[in-house]
């Protein structure tokens, strides 16, 4: 199915108070993450959640900032995180540079969100060309920064259903 093909993403309903959400932008494409930025805040503020913002140099270092970001966060006085919605591009050029930031990227982020139990929205667009990325993080609504927002609120859900201190049952 391709991105225009989809239903539009909405705000899941999340049980609990408004969720605290990390956005995580790799802007060297700036115009691609601005416009991923802008998808991932309009389903954000559909959920009413907090959001904080974090810029880093590049996809290499999205990984490493959600863990830097996870580890401070567990600090006693930390501000609280629910999630994370980590932001970039990538588009394919004449080395193989772009499958090894691809692949390294993609890996650190499932790597640390599986270590710290992280809730996490990946919305790192990989592409052959830099039409196809504005193509996905478009106002048209067929945004993938508004999917991996939906992402991140999802896992938000299951995380909070399964914590070892909630109230009620499954």
């Amino acid at each position: 199915m391709s991105t225009a093909d989809a239903k539009l993403p909405v705000a899941p309903s999340i049980a609990g108070p408004p969720p605290h959400v990390l956005i995580v932008r790799a802007p060297y494409y700036r115009d691609v993450v601005d416009g991923l930025a802008a998808g991932a805040a309009r389903i954000l503020a559909e959920a009413s959640a907090e959001v904080s913002y974090l810029d880093v140099a590049g996809a290499y270092e999205l990984p490493q900032a959600v863990g830097l970001a996870a580890r401070g966060a567990g600090a006693r006085g930390a501000v609280r995180i629910d999630g994370y919605v980590v932001l970039g591009c990538v588009v394919r050029g004449e080395t193989d540079h772009y499958d090894f930031i691809c692949q390294s990227t993609m890996d650190g982020l499932m790597q640390v969100s599986l270590q710290f139990g992280l809730a996490l929205g990946a919305g790192l667009l990989t592409v052959d060309s830099l039409d196809q990325a504005l193509a996905r993080a478009g106002a048209d609504g067929h945004n993938k920064g508004a999917e991996a927002a939906v992402a991140a609120l999802l896992q938000i859900g299951v995380a909070r259903r399964f914590r070892s201190d909630a109230a009620t049952s499954v």
